[in-house]
């Protein structure tokens, strides 16, 4: 780059520019970072919820089973899901799903009382139970997932301008500010014997 004022005052503003940027990325990076591992507490909480949900709604199923036979006929009357529902929110830039499922009647189940018994009433609680956690979960592992792939980006383009772009620019910045001070000094020594050539013409 020729070492010119104007080229020094750019570079300058480029310097400037990368090291906010990098100042900006930082703090990005810190925020995403912490929203992740604050989700990610609360996904291992869930699984916790849900281990236990499953292990009981399972429980309970086999006792159904037991007393009424194999619950296949009556399963099928449960409907189908259709109340789940996707919005997002946005942390950093990062889109964020919030998952959610319409309220659900407690009671009565879908299928007849005659047919049935409680035991079968508290396996299907238990696994709308586990219908809303799983729902819940799967929020937040998503989440994590973009909030990781945005931190790696996030991190690739700080790194980019720390350890390149603003050693790079630095670098530009010393070596045409040394080149304009070596000019400078050239310039007032050539003045100098101007200067005393002249003095000397008029002794």
């Amino acid at each position: 780059m020729v070492p010119t004022k104007g080229n020094l005052l750019a570079t300058k503003k480029s310097l400037e520019l990368s090291r906010t940027g990098f100042e900006l990325l930082d703090r990005k990076r810190n925020i995403l970072i912490r929203e992740m591992m604050s989700l990610i507490d609360r996904a291992s909480k869930i699984q916790g919820k849900i281990d236990s949900a499953y292990a009981e709604a399972y429980g309970l199923l086999q006792r159904a089973n037991i007393t009424l036979g194999i619950c296949g006929e009556l399963a099928e009357t449960v409907p189908v899901e259709d109340g789940l529902n996707v919005a997002y929110r946005s942390v950093m830039g990062v889109e964020i799903p919030m998952v959610s499922l319409e309220e659900q009647k407690a009671i009565p189940a879908p299928f007849g009382l005659h047919s049935s018994n409680i035991l079968l009433d508290e396996t299907y609680q238990k696994f709308l139970e586990v219908k809303r956690l799983t729902a819940e979960l799967a929020e937040v592992e998503n989440s994590v997932y973009r909030l990781a792939d945005a931190v790696k980006k996030t991190q690739k383009r700080a790194n980019a301008l720390k350890n390149i772009m603003i050693p790079r620019f630095a670098a530009i910045v010393k070596n045409i500010s040394d080149a304009l001070d070596e000019k400078d000094r050239e310039e007032f020594s050539r003045l100098k014997v101007i200067k005393k050539q002249k003095a000397e013409r008029t002794a």
